[in-house]
């Protein structure tokens, strides 16, 4: 008996152990994931400065920004997930080169960007899980203080969306994740600088997304 013995409380250990660790944060069809993140906006600006048809020496900057992010992404298969993402973010402008041969206050602009990509997740049943996604925003410009200007306007806009990232399962519902996205958007600016003519400007904001976050899966 004792030769059977100390293999079976071996087993019965061994499962025991087993049944111990908590399952992976699994993904399946018909999950829902929600992940709370701090996301850094470094925009990529270009722009196109014009007074009435002339064009004027002078390029619009843009600050980073650094705020909480909320998201939502609901798995239509193991693999194939759609997510919408929630942000706003302040940003200060400014007109470097102007007409004066000097940096000109354009004050600042809050943006909504909502975005939606589809995502495909490698991996969805493992501890580490990478994805990648595409996808469309669309950009509101909201709260906007002309600064030395007079006055100063947005066109909200369009835009396309690429992602990647990856999440590490730490308990059955929780997961850390690291996420980058770039976003393609643009703006025509307006700016009432009290000349003759108004100021008009083609904004590429394009920024890069950086964020860090967890994630619950219902």
């Amino acid at each position: 008996m004792k030769k059977f013995a100390v293999p079976a409380l071996a087993a019965a250990l061994t499962i025991g152990a087993a049944a111990a660790v908590p399952a992976l944060a699994e993904k399946a069809a018909g999950d829902l994931l929600v992940r709370g993140r701090i996301i850094h906006v470094k925009p990529d600006e270009s722009s196109d400065l014009k007074l009435g048809t002339t064009g004027i020496a002078g390029h619009a900057a843009v600050s980073n920004s650094t705020v909480p992010e909320l998201d939502f992404s609901y798995f239509f298969t193991d693999n194939i997930a759609a997510e919408l993402i929630l942000g706003t973010t302040h940003h200060d402008v400014a007109a470097k080169g102007s007409p004066l041969g000097a940096s000109v206050d354009l004050g600042d602009v809050w943006l909504l960007p909502p975005t939606v990509t589809v995502q495909y997740h490698f991996n969805p049943k493992g501890k580490v899980s990478p994805y990648i996604g595409a996808g469309v925003n669309y950009t509101i410009f909201y709260g906007d203080d002309p600064g030395a200007a007079l006055g100063i306007d947005y066109d909200n806009s369009f835009g396309l969306a690429a992602q990647a990232g990856v999440d590490f399962a730490l308990t059955d519902k929780w997961s850390l994740n690291l996420d980058v996205k770039k976003l393609w958007l643009n703006t025509d600016v307006k700016v009432n600088a009290g000349l003759v003519s108004p100021v008009n400007a083609k904004v590429d904001l394009d920024p890069w997304i950086f964020g860090v976050g967890v994630g619950y899966r219902f």
